[in-house]
């Protein structure tokens, strides 16, 4: 391999196309040098920001391409894991977008093949990769805010006037908790370092048998959680660690730059408080970097699959909870 990572897309998404094919542009050590689409048309916005991109008329095509290292996937949910697979049978590095699988076992085989084949697969989960996260678990972590008592998290959007998106298509993998439910799941886990033992309680409110509203309580070993998503509130993010000496709070935790900044706000039991802003990281291209050095220099992967199967198991829960 070179001294860079070459990166193809599977799939002109609109988010690869707004934001991933950016950031692998944009990203130290790699290059963003393919992209497969049957549509010339959807190809041509890629193709405006990477004067000379390849287009493949079909995903074999380019998983075939030997001038390609790593594949990154925004394919629809359901979609996932096969294509997964089919990239690491290819000889490519995978980047796939999350969530990675519908349910927690079938990540097993993916890990197996990853090990086999001694390449880096990966969920796109971008948030661990930004400096307010690694932060959050460090305050949490070394006692900052004391005890830990109480998680909560609400992440919603309202996608409600777009039928079509396949969000709102159960048959594709759609719905709140898959899409956002691995971020308020997810971070609690990874700034905690616990797993949930029990869900204590679950309302969710389908339309076309898909989730749009979930909350959920969980027991986790240190601390109770709630939670609650939705595709069909106006946009609200936050993410709070509530302990018995103090309380840390993140008020753009998944989407800073689009939603707000990211900053953290810690607030002590007497009245002091400290905030950490950080205004222009993104962590797309940081997520992107992570991965090409990993790639590059054998560095450990900050999301390995196994970190994305342990929230794919809490959302399994959720589901198992709810069928009673």
């Amino acid at each position: 391999m070179a001294d860079h990572v070459r990166w193809g897309i599977l799939g002109a998404a609109k988010f690869a196309r707004e934001h991933m094919g950016r950031a692998i542009h944009a990203a130290e050590r790699g290059e963003l040098a393919a992209l497969a689409t049957s549509s010339t048309e959807k190809a041509a916005p890629f193709q405006a920001f990477v004067p000379g991109l390849r287009v493949h008329l079909s995903y074999d095509d380019l998983l075939a391409d030997p001038e390609i290292d790593a594949v990154y996937i925004p394919l629809p949910n359901h979609l996932h894991v096969e294509y997964t697979q089919k990239a690491l049978a290819a000889g490519k590095h995978v980047l796939v977008e999350k969530p990675m699988a519908m349910a927690a076992d079938e990540f097993d085989a993916v890990i197996a093949e990853r090990d086999r084949s001694g390449l880096l697969a990966a969920e796109a989960y971008m948030v661990v990769h930004h400096p307010q996260w690694i932060k959050a678990r460090e305050l949490v972590q070394s006692g900052a805010i004391g005890r830990l008592r109480r998680v909560s998290g609400a992440f919603s959007y309202d996608n409600s006037a777009d039928a079509g998106n396949i969000r709102n298509d159960a048959a594709k993998g759609g719905g709140a908790v898959p899409d956002i439910g691995v971020y308020i799941y997810g971070t609690a886990r990874f700034v905690t370092g616990e797993e949930p033992q029990e869900i204590l309680s679950t309302e969710i409110e389908r339309e076309n048998g898909v989730d749009i509203w979930t909350h959920v309580t969980a027991r986790f070993p240190s601390f109770h959680y709630s939670g609650v998503v939705s595709m069909r509130m106006a946009p609200f993010q936050e993410m709070l660690f509530h302990g018995d000496k103090g309380v840390l709070r993140l008020s753009a935790p998944f989407n800073p730059q689009v939603y707000g900044q990211a900053e953290l706000e810690l607030r002590a039991k007497d009245g002091g408080l400290q905030v950490w802003r950080f205004p222009a990281v993104n962590h797309y291209v940081r997520q992107v970097e992570a991965f090409n050095a990993s790639v590059l220099d054998g560095a450990d992967y900050p999301c390995p699959l196994e970190f994305s199967r342990g929230t794919q198991a809490m959302i399994d829960m959720i589901w198992a909870h709810d069928r009673g």
